[in-house]
């Protein structure tokens, strides 16, 4: 299981949030790039960046910030937040991010998705962020009518190479992953899926590595050393 170290980004620092909520951001490092060297030195090897600011907007916003980890680190970056077409996903390709995720676009154009999917195989992961069951997009603003499972099912067709099931409800809330609902998820698909939101203890690891899960992603625990990255590293 590959175990995502999470920098979200809202006016060029790392911050979390509590369920999506921009106007709740905590501040974690003003300096993205440092942070990003830290969990490299104690051994990670993937980070998952979001741009916030680009979610909300429809386009890249923390471009200069993006730019400044892909310089100082040698990691596989996956990034989302904003990115709505096939220009933007080859700009960040080529940038050296290793893996775009879409989230709106993959909601709204199935014809992008399987677009992006042809074009760049291995390197469009799809997001599938959702409150009480319900689709959301936009930086989590907006509800999508369709349904979480049907998303799954338009990626899998689309050739994505991954997934990654966010409990809104539970992100940055550190109450425990939904772990349940994302191996649900995990069962009904043929690829690989991610944990996202909430995961608070080693204990969420354990629980996603025995589900099968593909990976987990790391936010508020990793920064305020309720997990020990060295330690989550080795578990998983």
């Amino acid at each position: 299981m590959i175990l995502y170290p999470a920098i979200d980004l809202k006016e060029g620092a790392a911050v979390r949030l509590k369920q999506g909520a921009m106007a709740a951001a905590t501040v974690y490092a003003e300096d993205p790039a440092a942070q990003a060297e830290a969990f490299a030195a104690a051994g990670a090897t993937h980070l998952h960046l979001v741009d916030l600011d680009g979610a909300v907007a429809g386009r890249s916003v923390n471009e200069a910030a993006v730019r400044g980890i892909l310089a100082r680190v040698r990691m596989q970056v996956q990034l989302g937040g904003g990115i709505r077409d096939l220009a933007a996903i080859e700009r960040w390709l080529a940038a050296g991010v290793a893996c775009v995720v879409l989230g709106t676009a993959a909601a709204r154009d199935p014809a992008l998705l399987a677009q992006a999917c042809r074009r760049f195989p291995g390197r469009i992961a799809v997001a599938i962020d959702a409150r009480d069951g319900k689709l959301r997009s936009a930086g989590w603003t907006e509800e999508e009518s369709l349904s979480p499972l049907d998303l799954a099912r338009r990626a899998e067709e689309a050739g994505a190479a991954a997934l990654i099931h966010t409990d809104i409800g539970r992100d940055g809330m550190l109450t425990g992953a939904n772990v349940e609902a994302t191996a649900a998820l995990a069962r009904v698909v043929a690829l690989p899926v991610i944990l996202s939101g909430g995961v608070a203890s080693l204990d969420d690891l354990r629980a996603a590595k025995a589900a099968g899960l593909a990976g987990a992603i790391l936010g508020r625990a990793l920064y305020e050393g309720r997990i020990d990255l060295k330690e989550a590293l080795a578990l998983c």
